[in-house]
């Protein structure tokens, strides 16, 4: 390994215990004057200033140099994002752009900097490379790179803004650490796990594996890692946590702002000396390496160095998650979703299901009718029926509403098993009974304060069918209509059915078969049903219903769906 004299001075310091100041976002400080083309494609931000302003480069450099940084960073830190492509499509340079020579120019305009503050024995150069380098390609990429740091060479890698670990990532480190190169790497980490640039985590609870990580980083050959690109209040605890894997330096620069679509926005108050009191706090964990990413400029970073000269390094032990971050500990206390009787509606209390082979998966339209029975607890205390039972869900809610007995019937023997084995599983075995029963031959042998159905209801080509004893369904309404000639008979006084129809049955028909029966309807719920494979066959017949008659569906965005309206039925 080459080792300048600058990255023996920053070796020295950590190994003396002396705080390394890293920069801060070269990529925002350049984002204000002209070298930022391509504002909306963060993978390009600061680059095309080699191309079009390296100028402007060299003095922002400068500026973090005279601050007092121990190390600054190459402006080349979404090169990878080019090179494999990964950017805004259609956003390309002007001109054909060789990308060795923009990895020289970065590493060139660093040092131009740091010569010109006349402290190239003080402040190394770190070549920093984004996320992006972690492909199979990666390893690949990396000899490539080599072979451009031949002419000029920065002191060290910074690998940075990493997210996952994944076998491939070991990989590209070890093509890394082949160059002779320090390698540090930078990780958007913090104690609940992966973060974003908000604070937002995306990543669900693993345990120690990233310090397992970091310890298989050390044994390949990884000079430091850090944690970066987070907001402040999200960096604590992750220097201890990292103690307990790895005995290496040990870092954190995390951000001040984040961009919108309306520019970049940074947290108002944050100066120089509010953020050198949170290097103090970081210092004292026991970080070695502090900077600054997105929004950190020059004067928090001179804040710093003043505030850290000559701070000691501290131990602070591994705790436990702050309790504000941790919801399992939290949730006893918070208040939980219910309704309005106090139910809890997270999780959502359905009823639990199994379904025996030939049994309807209870559908959209069921499930409205399900809300509807558990939003307005219908059933309690009375008599009830599901006509068409299928799994039992609504049989099952009607009984755990309170009612005191709900029968249920089904065309089909194996719908009937399931819905006594779902009432078994719900615990209200003893408040259901069920039977097999056509609804066509059927005859109410009762009357019932409650009648309930969702019902299939499917128009049909009757010269598709076979010759049978169950009647041509042209409309699709056979079985609806069926329902409401025995209601009258079925319903007990001052009961009511509660009955789902299709948007692509008619309301018109509808409403004159109830006025016929002396009934009355009106919608008290609606839902969504997409018309889903099962309708594919009968689309057809769906355009001649509803060319024929008020019968319709929707489309929304090049997705068909029907409506699936709830009538509350009541005598006149």
């Amino acid at each position: 390994m080459h080792v300048t004299s600058a990255l023996d001075t920053v070796s020295r310091a950590l190994a003396q215990g002396r705080c390394v100041i890293l920069d801060g976002g070269v990529a925002t400080e350049l984002a204000s004057g002209t070298g930022n083309r391509y504002p909306h494609d963060e993978q390009l931000w600061g680059l095309d200033a080699l191309l079009d302003d390296p100028v402007r480069v060299r003095a922002v450099h400068k500026r973090y140099v005279q601050a007092g940084c121990d190390v600054i960073t190459t402006n080349t830190w979404s090169l990878p994002s080019l090179l494999i492509g990964n950017t805004t499509p259609g956003v390309m340079y002007r001109e054909p752009t060789h990308w060795p020579e923009i990895a020289r120019r970065g590493v060139l305009l660093a040092r131009e900097a740091v010569a010109v503050a006349g402290r190239t024995d003080q402040t190394a150069v770190a070549f920093s490379l984004n996320a992006d380098l972690d492909t199979p390609h990666g390893p690949e990429t990396v000899k490539l790179l080599a072979r451009a740091f031949e002419d000029e060479a920065p002191d060290l890698v910074l690998f940075e803004t990493l997210s996952l670990v994944r076998d491939s990532l070991y990989d590209v480190v070890a093509a890394l650490a082949g160059t002779g190169l320090p390698v540090w790497m930078s990780f958007r980490r913090c104690r609940r796990g992966l973060c974003g640039v908000f604070g937002q985590h995306w990543g669900g609870p693993e345990g120690d594996a990233f310090g397992r990580a970091a310890r298989r980083l050390e044994d390949l050959g990884v000079s430091a890692v850090l944690v970066n690109c987070i907001p402040p209040d999200h960096v604590d605890g992750m220097i201890s946590y990292l103690r307990d894997f790895t005995d290496l330096p040990l870092g954190v620069y995390p951000n001040l702002g984040y961009y919108t679509d309306h520019g970049w926005r940074f947290p108002p108050g944050v100066g120089g000396e509010e953020y050198a009191a949170l290097a103090r706090r970081w210092r004292a964990e026991g970080a070695d390496i502090i900077g600054g990413c997105c929004g950190v400029g020059p004067d928090h970073i001179m804040a710093v160095r003043s505030a850290l000269e000559g701070a000691p390094r501290g131990a602070k032990k591994r705790g436990p998650p702050a309790a504000t971050e941790d919801h399992a500990t939290r949730s006893s206390a918070l208040p939980a979703w219910t309704d309005k009787s106090g139910r809890d509606l997270f999780p959502l209390p359905v009823p639990e299901l199994t379904l025996l082979p030939d049994v309807f998966v209870p559908t959209q339209g069921s499930l409205t009718l399900w809300r509807y029975l558990f939003t307005e607890h219908v059933g309690s205390g009375q008599h009830c029926l599901d006509v068409g039972c299928g799994a039992g869900l609504p049989a099952i809610q009607l009984a755990l509403n309170g009612a005191k007995h709900v029968h249920a019937i089904d065309r089909k023997p194996a719908a009937v098993e399931t819905t006594l084995l779902n009432a078994f599983r719900n615990g209200v075995a003893d408040l259901v009974s069920a039977a097999t029963a056509d609804l066509f031959s059927w005859v109410p042998d009762e009357r019932y304060d409650v009648v309930v159905a969702s019902l299939y209801q499917t128009p049909v080509d009757p010269l598709s069918q076979l010759v049978g004893h169950r009647p041509m369904d042209y409309w699709g309404r056979n079985l609806v209509d069926h329902l409401i000639t025995k209601l009258p008979d079925a319903l007990a006084p001052g009961g009511v059915a509660y009955v789902l129809q299709l948007s692509v049955l008619s309301q018109q028909t509808t409403a004159a078969l109830l006025d016929e029966h002396d009934l009355v309807g009106e919608v008290v719920d609606f839902g969504f049903f997409p018309m889903t494979e099962h309708f594919d066959s009968a689309r057809p017949q769906i355009e001649k219903v509803e060319a024929r008659s008020d019968a319709y569906h929707l489309t929304i965005g090049g997705s068909e769906t029907m409506v699936a309206y709830l009538l509350k039925i009541t005598r006149r």
